[in-house]
């Protein structure tokens, strides 16, 4: 986009010098002519001169030479108007041409990066007037024309023209501007209207992958509760396993998609870091064993509760860990985090992420940074990715205001390492912290609404499984009436469906029920939608794809009063 602004700037200067330099060689045709026909034939000969010149300034500027015809324009200008000035005498008052070529810097530099050529040029004007008032306008000649000539016919002539000169660039300044910026405004909301289009295919591609994947991940949570058989395990982790790297995979898209219009904001809150970074490293244990190597933990005791954005955390950790196992096929994969500072109320930690894999040439360390990118194409064909973990890491760390650094030998492995400054949080919400909730839904009604059927049976299943009583609708419409009918405890509401949607169903209840908690399960993640969300009356949201835990805290925080 800079690139395509700095292209439309150089075919305006170009543009602009090319018909100034024209222009100025038929001012100089004319100025010739008079001269000749006033006896000042040194001066209709430079005059001539100077018109061959203001054509090759011309040309220059049509081949896109834009440095070289703007520096000899100006030179044979000032020296043009100075000579003129000079021959005439003080009478014709010709260096009133000065107030063209002194303001003309200004409109064919650029006075952020060129800002040297505008003092220079324009100063050149004044001191070259200065000069001639100094040496009584005898700069060039000792033997000015007669001063009644001057007076009577030089004079109202270089007036008329210098008025006109002025006048012709502000009209022409004014008209190329409203082009100019026309042209800026169009490329403006053709951006906007891209960025829209983007926005809303990315809304709809969120919504029918998470559809589907939110049934894959939740079947395969229901089949590994209900006692498969043996041979079954590992097919059933495997589904489970795939599952969660395709959310994982889509979650960068979407994120990186939004880190590029919008700052991240950070939702901290109290965390116990080594409780999990434990958990995360159950996780990923068992890709490891797979891949037979190593997955270590080293993390120092006594760490105490922080404050923390834990889902960006784990966002962070879990690209450079999978990173890590992705391209390490021998050794082990050390996942570190140690207490390098502790101050009052903040700690410094330093974390992590060593692995003895395939590691990255010297020449690719700075590309592997940029969008889409790996270290090479065989990198990709061999490993796959989509190549936004590590710009999303990176975005991340910023947004926490720390640096990620790295250490790598090619054939030895990686080293991914920061320092992390956190707040260290009360130990008053420790308990909340570390508990692990027991759900004990003692016949809670639930009314499911979604018109997808895979997900009615998930949903179903997982929500049957926990005690809760399930009755199910279809669409908005039928959801309203069921609502109307009978007691529920909590609702779960899809935001697209037939018929009526989620929003529109939610304010139709809230019109007879403002108490009942409605939940919305939404597949898109998108910013405008929590807006809708919130704006319609629901009480709070569960993204798909979701797992049975994720789901059964929202029910039970919404419903234990």
């Amino acid at each position: 986009m800079l690139k395509g602004r700095k292209n439309l700037v150089s075919k305006r200067l170009n543009k602009l010098m090319y018909v100034i330099s024209l222009l100025t060689g038929i001012m100089a045709f004319f100025l010739s002519v008079i001269a000749f026909y006033l006896g000042l034939t040194n001066l209709g000969y430079y005059h001539l001169a100077t018109i061959l010149l203001y054509i090759y300034c011309a040309y220059l500027s049509k081949k896109g030479e834009l440095y070289y015809s703007r520096i000899f324009f100006f030179i044979f200008l000032n020296l043009g108007i100075a000579a003129t000035a000079s021959f005439i005498g003080r009478a014709g008052s010709v260096e009133y041409l000065f107030l063209f070529s002194l303001a003309l810097p200004f409109s064919v530099f650029s006075f952020k990066t060129e800002k040297i050529y505008v003092y220079f040029f324009s100063n050149l004007s004044g001191v070259l007037w200065i000069a001639l008032a100094i040496t009584d306008f005898k700069l060039f000649t000792d033997t000015p024309i007669d001063v009644e000539i001057a007076n009577t016919y030089i004079y109202p002539f270089f007036v008329i023209l210098a008025f006109l000169i002025v006048l012709i660039q502000l009209v022409y300044f004014s008209i190329l501007g409203t082009k100019y910026y026309s042209k800026i405004q169009t490329k403006k909301q053709e951006a906007i209207e891209a960025s829209l289009a983007k926005s809303k295919f990315l809304s709809t591609m969120s919504h029918e992958i998470r559809t589907p994947l939110n049934a894959v991940i939740g079947l395969s949570h229901i089949l590994s509760v209900n006692e498969p058989r043996e041979d079954q395990i590992q097919n059933i982790e495997a589904l489970n396993y795939s599952g969660k790297t395709l959310l994982d995979l889509l979650n960068n898209v979407l994120d990186f998609s939004k880190m590029q219009y919008t700052n991240i904001e950070l939702d901290n809150i109290i965390t116990d870091l080594s409780a999990d970074v434990k958990q995360l490293e159950k996780i990923y244990k068992s890709s490891c064993l797979r891949k037979g190597i190593a997955m270590n933990l080293e993390i120092d005791d006594h760490i105490p509760l922080v404050m923390l954005d834990v889902v960006r955390f784990n966002q962070v950790i879990n690209n450079l860990v999978s990173n890590a196992i992705k391209f390490t096929d021998n050794g082990s994969i050390t996942l570190t985090i140690k207490k390098k500072k502790l101050i009052k109320d903040t700690i410094t930690l330093h974390i992590e992420v060593r692995d003895t894999g395939i590691g990255i040439p010297k020449n690719k360390r700075k590309t592997i940074w940029k969008a889409f990118t790996q270290a090479s194409n065989t990198t990709n064909r061999m490993y796959g990715g989509s190549g936004l973990g590590l710009p999303i890491v990176k975005s991340i760390l910023q947004s926490m205001k720390a640096r990620i650094r790295i250490n790598s030998v090619k054939g030895k492995g990686s080293r991914f390492h920061f320092n992390l400054k956190l707040k260290i949080a009360n130990n008053k919400n420790l308990d909340d912290t570390k508990e692990k909730k027991e759900h004990t839904f003692s016949a809670k009604k639930v009314l499911l609404v979604d018109d997808n059927l895979i997900n009615i049976m998930v949903g179903k299943q997982i929500l049957e499984k926990s005690n809760l009583i399930v009755d199910v609708a279809n669409d908005g419409l039928t959801a309203v009436k069921k609502v109307k009918e009978n007691e529920f405890d909590i609702i779960l509401m899809d935001i697209q469906m037939p018929i009526m949607d989620g929003y529109t169903a939610t304010k139709k209840i809230r019109k007879f029920n403002s108490t009942i908690p409605i939940l919305a399960l939404s597949a898109n993640v998108f910013m405008e939608i929590k807006d809708k969300i919130d704006d319609c009356g629901m009480n709070g949201f569960i993204f798909k794809p979701f797992t049975p835990e994720e789901l059964l805290n929202q029910i039970e925080n919404f419903t234990k009063n």
